[in-house]
């Protein structure tokens, strides 16, 4: 064990992350910001069927017009954060974001469809900045507690958001719920601007590398975001024949109550994918979370049986998202940080816009049982994928990069 790699394991690791100076506010700040996104998609589908009188297919047109918005944006609002900084891209995006939500409950149908584009594009991007400050506060060696404890935090908001935003509807209205989510957009854009987090270790040149773009944008990196958009096709596909099934059997109302076990163990596991000294590599992992929801199509029990057989598969959800954030933290150089992340959310979307229809397409033709198997079985396309793009190298290793210490040669 190396000076760089002190013999720490256990809860030992968690409190090592958190003595670092500011780890538990960004952490704590981060998980607020993720409230109102993990809401959107619910409570913007519930306000076009409710208050416009429009079908569900023409909310989902808006969620996919928000969804390709995203997928284009992201990339690039990662490159303004690595040549501007966080407070100008805050300016632009909180902006935009919160004139959308709070504008959304009295736009047309027809402008909502329009704009949901640009707001999509210009959304805050907590997910990646909330990587890109972990990887700037903590030493590498404790990255993979760091990104376990983004994960769990991230699982924990799918929880809270959506069940709240569905509360309040129900109670107040749609209306009420979309301006709400527009003013903590912009409370938690203010206190990022505020707290102006680094996105880069001051250990950690600021200058590009030579070579560009291709100098990181390799194989391994291309296979790291194939990974990344396994994951979300494989729980996306997974939410959504589970759903089915319990439709199926006359107990879709315990749906919510099923996919609350599934977020239970995924953060169980991430727990304890932080505390380890050594973990699979995420190939591994995202192997395992495809081959582990392959079988459960065979269960034919009540809705809790159902649910604790998804337990296997979750148990490995969050480790697998951890390590993909260590994987793009670790190849991707500093001064490009912010365009590697924002293409790994790109990448997750792709997965999960894929996953609806297809797996839609197979659950209709056949039964829910082969939802789940169709899930498991496209996620390992998509790592049998990846590891073609790897060309032998291994996936997960470190691409080792400069600091102001050891100068690049």
């Amino acid at each position: 064990m190396t000076a760089q790699q002190p013999a720490v394991s256990g809860t030992g690791r968690y409190r090592e992350l958190f003595a670092v100076p500011g780890v538990a506010r960004s952490i704590l700040l981060m998980f607020v910001a993720r409230l109102p996104v993990t809401a959107m998609g619910l409570t913007l589908t519930l306000h076009v069927v409710t208050d416009l009188h429009r079908g569900y297919v023409a909310a989902g047109l808006v969620a996919t017009s928000t969804t390709v918005g995203t997928m284009i944006g992201a990339p690039l609002v990662g490159r303004a954060l690595d040549r501007h900084g966080l407070r100008p891209v805050l300016a632009v995006c909180g902006t935009v974001a919160t004139a959308y939500w709070i504008g959304t409950p009295w736009l047309p149908y027809e402008v909502l469809l329009i704009a949901a584009f640009p707001a999509g594009a210009l959304v805050i991007p907590v997910s990646s900045l909330s990587r890109q400050v972990l990887t700037a506060l903590v030493p590498e060696h404790t990255r993979r507690t760091a990104f376990s404890v983004d994960a769990i935090a991230m699982e924990t908001s799918f929880v809270v958001g959506p069940a709240v935003a569905l509360f309040l509807a129900a109670n107040l209205s749609s209306r009420i719920v979309l301006t709400g989510i527009g003013a903590v957009v912009a409370l938690t854009a203010l206190l990022l601007h505020l707290q102006n987090p680094p996105l880069r270790s001051s250990r950690e040149p600021a200058a590009p590398v030579p070579g560009g773009v291709r100098s990181w944008l390799d194989g391994r990196m291309t296979a790291t975001l194939l990974v990344s958009m396994a994951v979300l096709f494989v729980l996306g596909g997974t939410e959504l024949a589970l759903m089915a099934a319990l439709r199926a059997s006359g107990e879709v109302a315990w749906t919510g109550t099923a996919v609350a076990i599934m977020a239970l163990a995924s953060i169980v596991g991430g727990i304890v994918h932080g505390a380890v000294r050594r973990s699979l590599p995420q190939s591994a992992l995202m192997t395992l979370l495809a081959v582990l929801v392959i079988p459960v199509g065979l269960i034919t029990g009540p809705w809790w049986l159902l649910g604790l057989a998804l337990v296997p598969m979750q148990l490995v959800c969050a480790p697998t998202l951890a390590a993909i954030s260590e994987n793009v933290s670790n190849l991707a150089p500093p001064h490009a940080r912010g365009a590697a992340m924002g293409l790994q959310d790109s990448a997750t979307r792709i997965g999960g816009a894929l996953s609806s229809p297809l797996i839609g397409i197979v659950i209709d033709r056949s039964t829910p049982a082969w939802g789940f198997a169709a899930s498991g079985i496209g996620g390992l396309l998509f790592v049998t994928a990846a590891a073609l793009c790897t060309g032998g190298a291994r996936l997960g290793s470190p691409r080792r990069q400069p600091t102001l210490d050891t100068p690049s040669t």
